[in-house]
C-alpha cells in the first residue's frame, strides 16, 4: 500500500489506538482477510503497552492539561507511559527547559495513580 499524502493529523492516546486496532482486527477476521505483518505487530505492541482504558486516558490527559506546566505532548506521553515514580516522571521532562518541583511531581503522580 502506498501512501500518497496525509489528509489530516490527530493525536490519540495509546489506549484509543488499541481500541481502533481491535476494531480493524475484528473487521479483518470477520471478512476473513489476511492481516499484514505491520498490522499484527501494531496490535501486539498496543496491547502489550496499554495500561488503562481509553476513557481513563482521556480523563487523565484533560486533567493534566489543566496544570500550568503540562504541554499537550507531555500529557499524551504521561498517559502512554503512566509513570509511577518521580524518576520516571523526571525522565519525561528531561528535554524541557524547566524542572518541576517535588510538589508538582507528586501532584502529577497522584493524577496518574487515580486514573490507573
Amino acid at each position: 500500500m502506498k501512501v500518497k499524502g496525509i489528509v489530516s493529523e490527530e493525536r490519540i492516546s495509546l489506549p484509543e489506538l488499541k481500541a481502533v486496532l481491535s476494531r480493524v482486527e475484528a473487521d479483518r477476521l470477520a471478512a476473513e482477510k489476511e492481516m499484514s505483518y505491520e498490522l499484527r505487530k501494531s496490535i501486539e505492541h498496543a496491547s502489550h503497552l496499554t495500561r488503562t482504558s481509553p476513557e481513563k486516558a482521556d480523563e487523565l490527559i484533560n486533567s493534566l492539561l489543566s496544570l500550568e506546566k503540562v504541554k499537550p505532548d507531555i500529557a499524551f506521553r504521561i498517559a502512554q507511559i503512566m509513570p509511577r515514580t518521580r524518576d520516571e516522571l523526571r525522565a519525561i521532562y528531561a528535554k524541557e527547559k524547566f524542572t518541576l518541583s517535588t510538589e508538582d511531581l507528586d501532584q502529577i503522580l497522584e493524577m496518574v495513580l487515580t486514573h490507573f
